[in-house]
């Protein structure tokens, strides 16, 4: 089931919230973790970088309902923020990000919402990610809560190249000067490059292993 909090008040529904998210992002972390180390195990390959991971606001949910047409309810963010809490998985190579992806998505207690591929298909700013929303199984003491979480999973340069984008978007709110947006975007086409270069330098070396 997907959670709704009971509402005793608006600080304890929220400190459930929280509560709940921080729990799923916990279970979503120590997979990953695992899956890594299982993989060094097998392959003595390390396939993630590190794992970034963070609780949206209220504030900032407040504020994505509203822009899309919701009153601000805790029933509200549960239901359609899809966002609440958030794992950002850093690579060094393309091939990982799609490799971690199969490994979650086989997972059985892992339940896929929804794909969003930005690699294939990036944004017209030249951003690049794998975004997957999943639904993990929280274990509280009388009840199990499927809940939501996003998980982006990039590499090292596309993060580079994202955390930049994040600060102009924040900096201009999203009004940057043109020229920016076009260096942005040769920028992005840079990383590319250079993700498929270092790919397949490391293959070369695997290779010649």
């Amino acid at each position: 089931m997907e959670y709704i909090p009971d509402m005793k008040d608006d600080v304890d529904s929220w400190e459930e919230v929280q509560l709940v998210y921080n729990s799923a992002l916990k279970e979503i972390g120590t997979k990953l973790e695992i899956l890594n180390d299982e993989f060094a195990h097998v392959h003595q390959y390390n396939p993630i970088e590190h794992i970034k991971s963070r609780i949206k606001t209220s504030e900032s949910i407040v504020k994505k309902l509203k822009k899309n047409g919701y009153d601000a309810t805790i029933q509200n963010m549960v239901k359609y923020v899809n966002d609440i809490a958030g794992i950002r998985v850093i690579c060094s190579f393309t091939s990982d990000i799609y490799r971690i992806a199969e490994m979650l998505i086989n997972q059985d207690d892992i339940k896929v919402v929804s794909v969003k591929d930005y690699i294939l298909n990036p944004k017209s700013s030249g951003y690049k990610s794998y975004h997957l929303i999943v639904t993990v199984p929280v274990f509280l003491s009388d009840r199990i809560l499927d809940v939501k979480v996003e998980i982006q999973i990039r590499t090292v340069a596309m993060d580079f190249w994202a955390s930049l984008e994040h600060k102009i978007h924040y900096k201009f709110e999203g009004n940057a000067p043109e020229h920016i947006k076009r260096e942005l975007v040769e920028c992005a086409m840079m990383v590319s490059d250079l993700d498929a270069k270092m790919l397949s330098l490391n293959e070369e070396i695997k290779a010649l292993k």
